[in-house]
């Protein structure tokens, strides 16, 4: 019998490329897939290690595995990914269930890693991950309805509360050609929403072409595919070009949607972070974005309690939520990474401090969203379905506005009884607005 593989994939969406890449690999040398851990020869772990939280979270998923290795019939651990690559010696050495770990550059290596997991020996490989061959055939894990494009590893940004530099190495584009293919062979298997990746995609092609390039990929995968939507996340204010915006604006399939991280709006803040452009030019991107594509939908994050963050820095960038009105807004406590130069920035806050102060943003934002999501009850929206959800009773999917994953969902149901598949867009009309999802019913 052949051995089964588990996986378990932790973090952001770019993270989860890398699993599917690995999962195609592990399938192509023949094991089996199990999604039931229980069952699984070996388990892999890709792994996030962004922020304290996300480190919390991979180690538990290891402790949780582990458990299997001394209690069932486990036989190997593989750890992968962002915390890997981080603390590569820590890993083995403070737990040692774990088998074998594989650094960000590495994943092409993971049959290797499984062979001797199962051989009982311990592997270890940390490739240079400026030098990893970018994409490779993958194993879609996202369903039918949607799937990512990772256009680009790595940043240049060098924000200074931020580790990926540390873990992902410099900023690098793949090149159009190669992207457009992939998109082709995603197209191929019936997806209908290609959401575009990427540590800063505003920042896309500088390094290959001199110049940025966003606009220009967007253009060529409209035109030789025919996927209906084209959504772009983890864009930077500083590089909001009139030609990106011009793109939205009259090319149907990308959608009046862009995830646009500001961080903070205090100019002091933003110059401690580090980011690229002050308030002003924040302002300036989100006023060009809503004058010439009024229906556009904006998110945003925003982190509180970085060093040196006072009660009127904060009171700033609550003010700002509240006369902004982002339709969809996320929020972080500041996680202080060694590492990183923030590490040791006088004025660190207190960890109760910044989670009140969290909780104090979101409340803010919680009107903001109750508002806007009231004024789209009575609107007909256009839905791609992506499941049916028994709980409720109805079929869920999201519109435009909304992202996989991040966004709130549409729960619809059908009066005349008709059923829906995923990837189908549906057209719905929306009979109430709840905390972060909408509710509808079909026309047809």
């Amino acid at each position: 019998m052949r051995p089964k593989i588990g996986f378990v994939s932790l973090g952001c969406a770019k993270n989860l490329c890398d699993t599917e890449v690995m999962l195609h690999h592990v399938a192509d040398a023949g094991y089996d897939i199990t999604p039931d851990e229980t069952e699984a020869d070996v388990v892999i772990i890709n792994t996030c290690g962004f922020i304290e939280s996300a480190k919390k979270e991979a180690i538990d998923n290891i402790l949780d595995v582990a458990w299997l290795k001394k209690n069932a019939s486990l036989k190997g651990i593989i750890v992968t990914g962002c915390l890997a690559e981080r603390y590569r010696e820590e890993v083995m050495k403070e737990m040692p269930e774990v088998d074998a770990v594989l650094g960000t550059g590495s994943i092409h290596s993971i049959v290797d890693a499984v062979k001797a997991a199962l051989a009982g020996e311990k592997f270890s490989e940390f490739a240079d991950q400026e030098a990893i061959d970018f994409g490779g055939d993958r194993v879609v894990t996202t369903g039918d309805a949607f799937a990512y494009l990772k256009i680009s590893e790595g940043c240049r940004n060098r924000c200074t509360y931020c580790a990926i530099p540390l873990i992902r190495g410099n900023f690098r584009s793949r090149k159009i050609e190669d992207l457009v293919a992939e998109a082709k062979d995603l197209e191929a298997t019936g997806i209908k929403e290609l959401d575009i990746i990427g540590q800063d995609t505003s920042c896309y092609g500088i390094d290959l072409y001199g110049k940025y390039m966003l606009p220009e990929l967007i253009r060529r995968i409209s035109e030789e595919t025919s996927i209906p939507w084209i959504r772009v996340l983890y864009c930077y204010p500083d590089k909001i070009t009139d030609e990106l915006i011009n793109e939205m604006k009259t090319n149907k399939k990308f959608v009046h949607y862009l995830d646009l991280p500001i961080q903070h709006i205090s100019d002091k803040m933003l110059s401690a972070m580090n980011r690229h452009g002050d308030s002003s030019c924040i302002k300036d991107a989100i006023a060009r974005l809503r004058r010439e594509v009024p229906d556009v939908v904006v998110r945003t994050t925003a982190i509180v309690g970085f060093p040196g963050e006072t009660e009127e820095d904060f009171g700033e960038l609550c003010q700002f939520i509240l006369d902004e009105k982002f339709e969809r807004f996320g929020a972080f406590p500041y996680s202080r990474e060694e590492g990183t130069p923030a590490y040791d920035f006088d004025g660190q806050i207190d960890e109760q401090v910044k989670q009140d102060r969290y909780d104090i943003l979101m409340r803010h934002q919680l009107s903001v969203s109750e508002e806007f999501a009231k004024s789209l009850v009575g609107r007909t929206l256009t839905v791609l379905c992506e499941d049916f959800d028994p709980v409720s009773d109805s079929f869920v999917g999201r519109s435009y506005m909304d992202a996989p994953d991040v966004d709130g969902k549409v729960f619809f149901t059908s009066p005349a009884g008709t059923k829906f598949t995923p990837g189908e867009f549906v057209d719905v009309k929306i009979t109430e607005a709840l905390d972060y999802d909408l509710v509808g019913e079909t026309l047809v």
